[in-house]
């Protein structure tokens, strides 16, 4: 069962499905900063210093916005690093799986094939 889990979780999709999650929510951080302290401040003062939540002048509140930049920036970061290191194991683990061997029909085809070019070599040496 934990295979079977490792697997489905492991999968490309699950992956892109879950990092676009994480992104979505962080860069979703973002957009509400901007909104919340920086453009409706700036609506209050355009409506005098009027908000249309209480009705009371806000500050702009710039560093609150910086501060959801950085966190999105720290985010996804991880969340590249995280992804980076699931690839490498992937790789890995492609490397170490070996080879599989050619059927009965390929072998045979091997053979012909190694049999011709070694009856060729007879016959330009004779």
């Amino acid at each position: 069962m934990w295979e079977e889990f490792k697997k489905f979780a492991l999968k490309g999709n699950v992956l892109d499905l879950a990092v676009g999650v994480i992104i979505g929510a962080a860069f979703g951080k973002i957009v509400t900063s901007l909104v919340n302290d920086i453009i409706m401040p700036i609506v209050g003062l355009v409506t005098f210093g009027e908000d249309f939540s209480n009705l009371a002048y806000k500050v702009i509140k710039y560093g609150a916005f910086l501060q959801a930049v950085v966190n999105f920036f720290i985010t996804a970061f991880a969340i590249f690093l995280f992804i980076r290191l699931i690839t490498r194991f992937k790789k890995k683990k492609e490397e170490q799986k070996t080879e599989p061997k050619p059927d009965l029909k390929e072998e045979l085809l091997i053979e012909i094939r190694d049999l011709l070019k070694e009856n060729k070599r007879i016959n330009e040496t004779s």
